[in-house]
């Protein structure tokens, strides 16, 4: 169980990396008020309610009319840089990250010699088998 715990965190951990360095645009087409198109990565699709430009070569009377169809794109811009430098972080957290690796380090940082409290100290001489004396058994 927390084998699959573990490998669906590091997914989605994967997946929010990817998606914050992506960028990636939305494009929408409006006719009216009403949306009929909404694709990613590519245009949207027209609904063919466009007004066609008239022949500028012609010298007839030209009237304009506005559109009822808009289109509309959202950029979505990603992280273009991951990776923080030291020198870009405030005095009192540079003061702290280096405070807390100097600690880390000398915290397994190990002694000189090995060290035995008890070294001169003899064991005590076992005289009697007190167990068997008491009749003490763990069954």
């Amino acid at each position: 169980m927390l084998e699959k715990v573990r490998k669906i965190g590091s997914l989605l951990l994967a997946l929010m990396v990817l998606t914050s360095t992506m960028s990636f645009t939305v494009n929408m087409h409006y006719c009216g008020d009403t949306l009929v198109d909404t694709v990613l990565f590519k245009e949207a699709k027209r609904c063919g309610m466009e007004v066609q430009k008239p022949n500028p070569s012609s010298n007839a009377c030209k009237i304009t009319q506005k559109s009822c169809c808009s289109d509309q794109t959202l950029i979505i811009e990603g992280q273009n840089e991951l990776k923080v430098t030291f020198h870009d972080l405030s005095f009192e957290q540079q003061l702290f990250i280096s405070s807390y690796i100097y600690s880390y380090i000398n915290l397994f940082e190990g002694l000189e010699q090995n060290i035995i409290p008890f070294q001169d100290y003899p064991p005590p001489l076992l005289t009697r088998d007190i167990l068997i004396l008491d009749q003490t058994f763990l069954i």
